[in-house]
């Protein structure tokens, strides 16, 4: 079993879930999981807790990668506390999802090799510059997001271990060729209509609308009515970018930071390596009695390459004697690193070496020097170091100055925008859900809705962005209130007519429909409202020109009884008459066609278990979420 996992785990599909996991955290918050330092738990997993920063960033990732997809959309949703309540216990139960996973693939005894970890690092697009893995960009970005190459091996090794067990789980899953048959004939079949179509417009003027129904159609819907609260800010803008065409660099500076920095500018060492893995197993001193006796064999003179392809438990480097291409300092394990940059030449071969994973014989097979950059390479980019950094400099110098003005002088902008030679500019009226872009942050948004500024009408505390800060006031002001029945009579009028119209069309179309089954004559009818009957042939489940709701009451038809005709109302409320007039057989189903589709109820079969598992899972676990939540 555990070999048909490790197996699994190295496939293509299996590669493709580390991928979308992976991914999906690295950058965007990882590094919170990795340094977290809290301790107020939101919920334990047999014994093991999930904490408030986990799944606060957690949220705020899946909120983020949410409200770029959809924009303003979703944004609106994020407005609702239910909604907001919902979500946040939807991501607290994925987490306990992965938590329940992480667990069992531990007690199967599932574990990623150092080798698996370095090449899913060396493909990750994050660290690549020109197709190519690049060391320098792998560290910087490790800094930046505040931890230590170890951490992010550890968290990849934790992630990809409990990838394995959804790997094969996912991949377990297969499709008979009766199921695809059957999806095949109900997928591709299509059907012949006859329907009428009439508009609801048709019935508008028959309709009356008294003020008792504009006045039950307000109340009912009071909530609907309410505006939001609105502001129009002033504010001054302060920007890092802005005042970069303020300050100035020197060339000698340039040079000058060149020569104090030259330490990075360079590319450290690079090895390549092939390795011999023995596993320990069950019987570790047999593995270690296996290496040695490899090393004597390829200190006699035995090609170390053809060792490694015959004897090598690392599958995926022994298919290419052993070759662990290129490696830099601290990418491996360090009982490994340690071994391999202290061989001294090209072709010089290891002691045992051993690790967690079993003993190790490696190869020095190329190096690649420490390489230091010239002047003219990095000038550039040093130049706009320094020029961001002294943007940076004087950017604080004028913050501290706006903020001392605009505290001094609170109720108005003038003298703050003056002190730092920077214009007041005005926003339209907006609401928390229509702010424009640039002031749309959470922070500043807190701040513009607040009493301190609406109520008492004084300049705001500086508001920090990125390389941006704000200082604001407002300029106008308009309350939430529910607007009168007078003000929104009119709509209302148009809503009540729009629906009643659509009511009676639904009830002459119901009628139609009723003496269609009965086997009468309805060509009265048909040509009171100015339609007639219309024919679609050969009308697909998706595509086509047929309205969606007309399609869908098509494939719940029968050909025979009641069930051969029925009514479908539209989005826009227009009202049809549907009947069944045949039903063509799915063509034969082609090779290829037939191989994709079977993938794909796989695909779907898989998911379903993976998510039976979890759910099996967390019936048979100590599953304990805080009261807080």
């Amino acid at each position: 079993m555990l070999e048909r996992i490790r197996e699994g785990s190295q496939g293509p599909w299996a590669m493709a879930i580390i991928a979308l996991i992976v991914l999906s955290f690295v950058f965007a918050g990882v590094g919170s999981y990795l340094t977290s330092n809290g301790t107020t738990a939101v919920a334990t997993v047999n014994g093991e807790e999930i904490s408030a920063q986990e799944l606060e960033r957690a949220y705020q990732n899946q909120r983020a990668q949410m409200e770029s997809q959809y924009g303003e959309s979703i944004a609106q949703l994020f407005s609702s506390e239910q909604y907001l309540a919902d979500f946040r216990k939807n991501v607290l139960d994925r987490l306990i999802a992965e938590k329940l996973i992480q667990q069992q693939a531990t007690n199967m005894g599932l574990r990623v090799s150092d080798e698996q970890i370095r090449e899913t690092i060396v493909q990750m697009p994050e660290f690549q510059f020109g197709g190519q893995f690049d060391n320098e960009r792998f560290q910087a970005i490790l800094r930046q997001n505040g931890f230590q190459v170890a951490d992010f091996r550890d968290y990849l090794r934790t992630q990809m271990t409990q990838n394995q067990l959804a790997a094969a789980l996912t991949n377990s899953s297969f499709a008979l060729d009766g199921e695809v048959e059957q999806a095949n004939a109900l997928q591709r079949q299509t059907r012949n209509a006859k329907y009428v179509l009439v508009s609801s417009d048709e019935f508008a003027d028959s309709i009356e609308v008294t003020d008792a129904d504009i006045e039950a159609f307000y109340n009912n819907n009071i909530a609907s009515f309410d505006t939001e609260e609105q502001v129009k800010l002033a504010y001054v803008k302060l920007s890092v970018e802005d005042l970069k065409g303020r300050v100035s660099v020197d060339e000698d500076a340039v040079r000058t930071y060149y020569d104090n920095n030259l330490g990075s500018y360079g590319t450290e060492e690079q090895r390549r390596v092939s390795h011999i893995l023995i596993e320990a197993g069950d019987d570790a001193d047999a593995a270690k009695a296996k290496a040695e006796s490899l090393k004597a064999e390829i200190d006699s003179g035995a090609d170390f390459a053809a060792l490694a392809e015959a004897n090598s438990d690392d599958t995926f480097s022994a298919e290419n004697g052993g070759d662990l291409d290129f490696i830099t300092p601290e990418m491996m394990d360090p009982a490994f690193d340690e071994a391999a940059f202290s061989l001294e030449n090209v072709g010089d071969v290891s002691d045992v070496v051993e690790t967690e994973f079993g003993y190790h014989v490696i190869k020095l097979t190329e190096v690649k020097e420490a390489q230091v950059k010239t002047f003219d390479e990095v000038a550039g980019e040093i130049r706009d170091t320094l020029l961001y950094d002294a943007a940076m400099e004087k950017y604080f110098e004028l913050q501290n100055t706006l903020a001392e003005i605009a505290f001094e002088v609170p109720d108005t902008l003038e003298d703050a925008a003056n002190a730092v030679d920077l214009p007041i500019q005005e926003s339209v009226l907006f609401s928390r859900n229509t702010a424009p872009a640039e002031l749309s942050s959470p922070g500043l948004l807190d701040v513009a809705f607040s009493s301190e500024l609406v109520e008492e009408g004084l300049n705001s505390d500086i508001i920090e962005l990125d390389d941006e800060t704000v200082v604001a006031r407002v300029a106008e002001h308009q309350p939430q209130r529910t607007q009168s029945l007078d003000e929104v009579r009119e709509g209302i009028e148009a809503s009540v007519k729009a629906e009643k119209s659509k009511e009676a069309a639904e009830s002459w179309a119901f009628d139609v429909a009723q003496k269609v089954r009965a086997g009468e004559s309805v060509e009265d009818e048909l040509a009171a409202k100015s339609v007639e009957w219309e024919t679609a042939a050969n009308v697909q489940r998706a595509g086509g020109t047929l309205a969606r709701a007309l399609v869908d009451t098509l494939f719940s038809l029968a050909l025979e009884g009641n069930d051969q005709v029925d009514v479908a109302t539209t989005v826009n409320g227009d009202v049809a008459v549907v009947m069944l007039e045949g039903v063509n057989p799915a063509p034969a189903l082609e090779s290829e066609l037939g191989e994709s589709l079977k993938q794909r109820l796989a695909q779907v079969q898989g998911q379903r278990v993976y998510q039976q598992y979890i759910d099996a899972l967390r019936a048979n676990a100590e599953v304990t979420i805080s009261e807080a939540l």
